[in-house]
């Protein structure tokens, strides 16, 4: 199929502006917007160079997202790249899979993929996320001693629990990553840093920001995802 070369420097002037900003809102660049939603050549040509830079290119709402596939370690993080900037050092695969851990249950507790807004929280603290994963990594592998629980989900509750007895508590300020406090602070930053969240450290508190919410929204999150990950979590029991 022949394009327009207006089309083909409009795609790339679509896609270049992704790879510098992540994202491209209407009320940011208008013209580069409006080229994209409504232009169906356009589009097209901005997906086929996302595909073949290993990326997804997604418009929800008014704005417009690349996002890197999980293969893509260039644009993306490789788990080498990940434990390098959520952990400690010398980092072990139990420290790596913790990391993960605090993740998905700050994704549950602010998503919980009912009705028709899949948000359920505005707002965390700090403090309650840290006791909310000792309270699911303490089910989890009593769980797990009891029905084997780690072939069920595929989660090692022993081993991340270990990695996260391994940590020292300290002051809710510490920013050492060999502490609780830390480790959590380190991870908050890092998706403060991703305009996933808005981590307000004098109070404690957690937001989400409209990136995340329009990801988890239209893409991400759907009532099969959800239950599978909640009966990972151990919140739900299988029917």
């Amino acid at each position: 199929m022949a394009y327009e070369i207006d089309s083909i420097k409009l795609s790339q002037s679509i896609f270049y502006y992704l790879l510098c900003n992540s994202e491209l809102k209407e009320t940011d660049e208008p013209e580069l917007y409006k080229a994209y939603a409504e232009n169906e050549e356009v589009m097209n040509l901005v997906k086929s160079q996302g595909e073949i830079a290993d990326c997804m290119i997604e418009r929800y709402g008014n704005v417009i997202y690349i996002m890197p596939n999980i293969s893509n370690t260039y644009l993306g993080f490789s788990k080498a790249d990940l434990k390098r900037e959520l952990c400690k050092s010398g980092a072990t695969d139990k420290d790596y899979y913790l990391s993960q851990f605090v993740l998905l249950t700050l994704l549950t507790e602010f998503y919980d993929g009912q009705g028709s807004r899949c948000k359920s929280r505005d707002f965390m603290r700090a403090g309650q996320l840290q006791n909310l994963i000792s309270e699911r990594l303490k089910a989890g592998k009593e769980a797990e001693e009891e029905e084997e629980e780690v072939e069920k989900t595929g989660l090692d509750y022993q081993s991340m629990s270990e990695a996260f007895e391994a940590l020292k508590s300290d002051d809710k300020n510490s920013r050492k990553k060999t502490t609780k406090e830390g480790f959590l602070n380190s991870i908050l930053d890092f998706l403060e840093k991703q305009n996933l969240i808005v981590y307000i450290q004098e109070d404690e508190m957690i937001k989400t920001t409209e990136k995340l919410d329009n990801i988890m929204e239209w893409k991400l999150l759907n009532k099969n995802n959800y239950n599978r990950i909640m009966k990972a979590l151990g919140v739900l029991e299988d029917e």
